[in-house]
Formats: C-alpha cells, sequence, structure tokens
C-alpha cells in the first residue's frame, strides 16, 4: 500500500459537493488546519472517485478494511490512528477523506500543491485498484440548498458562502409561501419588475424570483442577501464571517 506523510489536511465537514471542498489557493488560516503523520493512498476509477468526491453516500465495504487504522494524527508528541481516513485519486484529482467512524465521507479535504504533485507521481507507474463499486451511481439530486455545479462555476469561496446564506433565505421565504413577503422581495431584486408584480400568483413570483439570482453572483446578489437576513442570528453570523479579513496559508506551500 501507498502511503503519504505529514499531510496538511483542511477538513470541510458534511459536505456532499465537492465544489465545497476548497483547493489550497482558498483555504483560510483559521480554518484549523491539521497534520496528518500518515495516510494510505489509494488510486481509484474515475466513477468511484467521484461517487465520493460528490455525494455522502457509504464507502466500498473492501475498501473500508483496507484502510482501517491505517492513518495516524498527530498532535504534539501524541499520535493516534483514525478509523478510516485516506486520501484518493483518479489520477486527475485529489481528495482526503475521513469518516470519523462511520461509513461515509464525513470530512473532505484537497492537498497543498507540493503534496498533490507527490501524489500523481507516486502513481505513475500504478494502475486503478479495483473495488466492490458497481458503478452504482445513484442519480445526483440537486436542489436550493445543494446547488447544480454550473450555478456557482467560477465564484470565489466568499461567493459561493454568501451563495449559500442567500439560498437559505430563499428556501426559508419559499416554505412560508406569504404572497405579500414574496412579492416586496422580488420588486427588491427586479424593481422594473413592479407594475406586473401585483398581478403575480405565488408560484409566478417565486419563479421570477429564483430564476432572477439563481445564476452567478454580483453587488445585487449581496445586497439582496444582506437585506434578507436582517434579523436572522444564525444567517447573520455566517455572512459576518465572510466579511472578516482572510489571513495568509502560504507558508504552508
Amino acid at each position: 500500500m501507498l502511503y503519504l506523510h505529514d499531510v496538511w489536511v483542511n477538513w470541510f465537514e458534511g459536505e456532499e459537493n465537492g465544489y465545497s471542498v476548497c483547493y489550497f489557493h482558498e483555504w483560510r488560516k483559521n480554518d484549523g488546519i491539521e497534520l496528518l503523520d500518515q495516510v494510505p493512498l489509494l488510486y481509484i476509477s474515475e466513477a468511484l472517485f467521484d461517487y465520493i468526491e460528490n455525494d455522502l453516500h457509504d464507502l466500498p465495504d473492501d475498501m473500508m478494511n483496507k484502510i482501517y487504522k491505517r492513518a495516524y494524527m498527530r498532535k504534539g508528541q501524541e499520535r493516534s490512528p483514525l478509523e478510516y481516513a485516506a486520501v484518493l485519486t483518479d489520477g486527475k484529482d485529489i481528495i482526503a477523506i475521513d469518516t470519523i467512524g462511520y461509513q461515509i465521507p464525513v470530512r473532505k479535504s484537497r492537498l497543498i500543491p507540493r503534496q498533490e504533485q507527490l501524489v500523481f507521481d507516486m502513481i505513475k507507474t500504478t494502475k486503478p485498484e479495483t473495488f466492490n463499486f458497481d458503478g452504482r451511481q445513484v442519480e445526483k439530486e440537486y436542489h436550493i440548498l445543494s446547488m447544480e455545479p454550473e450555478l456557482i462555476h467560477g465564484l470565489t469561496r466568499k461567493e459561493r458562502n454568501l451563495k449559500q446564506v442567500l439560498m437559505i433565505a430563499l428556501d426559508q421565504l419559499r416554505t412560508a409561501n406569504n404572497l405579500e413577503e414574496l412579492r416586496y422581495w422580488l420588486t427588491e431584486w427586479d424593481p422594473k419588475q413592479y407594475p406586473y408584480i401585483r398581478y403575480m400568483d405565488e408560484n409566478t413570483v417565486w419563479e421570477a424570483l429564483y430564476e432572477g439570482v439563481k445564476s452567478g453572483w454580483s453587488e445585487w446578489h449581496e445586497d439582496l442577501c444582506a437585506k434578507m437576513i436582517k434579523g436572522q442570528p444564525f444567517l447573520e453570523k455566517m455572512w459576518e464571517v465572510e466579511q472578516e479579513p482572510k489571513q495568509d496559508t502560504s507558508k504552508l506551500k
């Protein structure tokens, strides 16, 4: 089995979409970056890699058995095993996972650039391993709280996170389904439609609002988001985190 040593990881927990697991250039010093003393490296098929990277399904049993307590984390002088952790690659991309004892990849991380290059160098003369995975691709279902990749493509980490806050607020708005409230927020987003908005029903207003904001990110998105979350402490805190100055992680390179 191949192993990597002294691996810096920046865990993103409970992320089903790979686009939410930030690459190194978007890491922040206050993310709580950890050091893995040792971690097994598995070269797997593209289908299995996508299955793991972009969802939270059970890992194959034989993969779980192979990596069981093969990874170690170091804190100071203490070295402790992780039950099920590994670095995975399909030869094109790389992701580290830790199940924290479950059968799903609860925590996911990218690697720093020089360790990514090391992974590619290590697998040059090997072939992907076969695990008990029959390509059982469960059809991925995207929705307002788990957006299609094309809707966030090209956005920065800050923009993706703020867009997630906006989508949570919109989801709450849709759940309440108050016609006057829906009309109010569509007017805020697109004042030019005001003469027509007052004649729209709930579904028409909602469709116009969601279709209008779902693509990309702009100062108008940010302004709408700031207004919609006022008075909601949880969402306001998520917003505030993205307004704080970010620290440099270049020393890890």
